[in-house]
């Protein structure tokens, strides 16, 4: 496993933290960090499973990969704006697109053979439309591929607006084709994808609220559903990240505020989220949630109280705590291998 973290914050990490974890009881154990990378508070790996690639969340943001059979750092590019905040890897394995949360703009690195990053070939600034209430520019909070491979999104919380590309896979350069509005002030921060590639859920950090989209893989066209409960009464409360079971089944959502993970059924092929309720993640401030490779358990970096917390993920979307939460400075994304 792989921690990211703040390493410019009080108290933060000196860099990607290293640890392990049992698959069977989800005790987590440290083995030490990997410095060279500033404030890497996002990590995605290569499909291949050989490179690690980290942003560096700072006014002049970068984008670092890193060898992870001897652990050297391959070198960092430039994404062109600042405080990148997400990355993810084209599923082709080639491509390597980062979100700019300070500029609201959405970068493209070509990656090479051996997993180290080439020159920006494409920087996409979200110049319309406006930004929604209270915010005074486009801020890009994630960037991912549909299912179908020939799409990319970014979600973008400063406009209110997920933007649909098609990424030319080979010049790396980015096409607008649509984009979805949700209702103003929504701060739409985060966006997962059903396993049948027709629906998708957004999390709004701002407004406290989720969303099922419908998608088009032909278009790439997202239309954005009506707001939903997040399950976690008045107080004040900031959605963080979406997680899909394989099966599609089940949806869990990450409460910072509420410091809690919601429970959701998925019915109706992906159409429709039931709320089940909440449990409390065991930490505060959960950033990010993942799934270990086979789904049996879900980990929770907590940013405020520096912890991991490990749930155990049953068939009928149960979660059920797996021990004392792994302490990790400013811990703010958990990337389980």
């Amino acid at each position: 496993m792989y921690v990211g973290t703040y390493t410019s914050a009080e108290g933060g990490g000196k860099g990607v933290g290293l640890a392990e974890y049992d698959p069977r009881t989800g005790r987590i154990t440290g083995r030490g960090v990997l410095t060279g990378v500033g404030d890497p508070s996002y990590l995605a790996a290569h499909p291949d499973g050989r490179t690690l690639y980290a942003v560096s969340e700072r006014e002049d943001g970068a984008v670092t990969a890193v060898r992870l059979s001897d652990r050297t750092v391959l070198g960092s590019r430039s994404t062109g704006g600042a405080a990148p905040c997400h990355l993810s890897v084209h599923p082709g394995g080639r491509w390597l697109l980062s979100a700019n949360y300070g500029s609201g703009s959405v970068a493209v690195h070509p990656i090479d053979a051996s997993g180290a990053l080439g020159e920006r070939t494409d920087l996409v600034t979200h110049s319309t439309p406006p930004p929604g209430p209270g915010q005074q520019g486009p801020h890009a909070h994630q960037v991912v591929t549909a299912p179908d491979g020939g799409h990319v999104l970014a979600v973008d919380l400063g406009t209110d607006t997920v933007y649909t590309y098609r990424l030319d896979e080979a010049s790396g350069r980015l096409t607008e084709v649509a984009r979805a509005r949700t209702r103003p002030g929504a701060g739409p921060r985060h966006l997962t994808f059903h396993p049948g590639g027709r629906h998708a859920y957004l999390a709004n950090e701002v407004d406290d609220t989720v969303a099922v989209c419908a998608y088009d893989p032909g278009t790439g066209r997202l239309t954005v559903g009506e707001a939903q409960s997040t399950g976690t009464g008045s107080g004040t409360n900031h959605p963080a990240q979406f997680l899909v079971t394989a099966d599609g089944s089940h949806a869990f959502l990450a409460n910072r505020g509420h410091n809690s993970l919601t429970r959701y059924a998925v019915e109706a092929d992906g159409a429709r989220l039931r709320l089940l309720g909440t449990v409390p993640v065991g930490g505060d401030f959960p950033r990010q949630i993942a799934f270990s490779p086979d789904g049996g358990l879900l980990f929770a970096a907590n940013q405020r109280s520096g912890t991991v917390s490990v749930f155990h993920v049953s068939e009928g979307g149960e979660l059920r705590s797996a021990g004392e939460p792994f302490a990790s400075p400013v811990a703010v994304c958990a990337l389980p291998l």
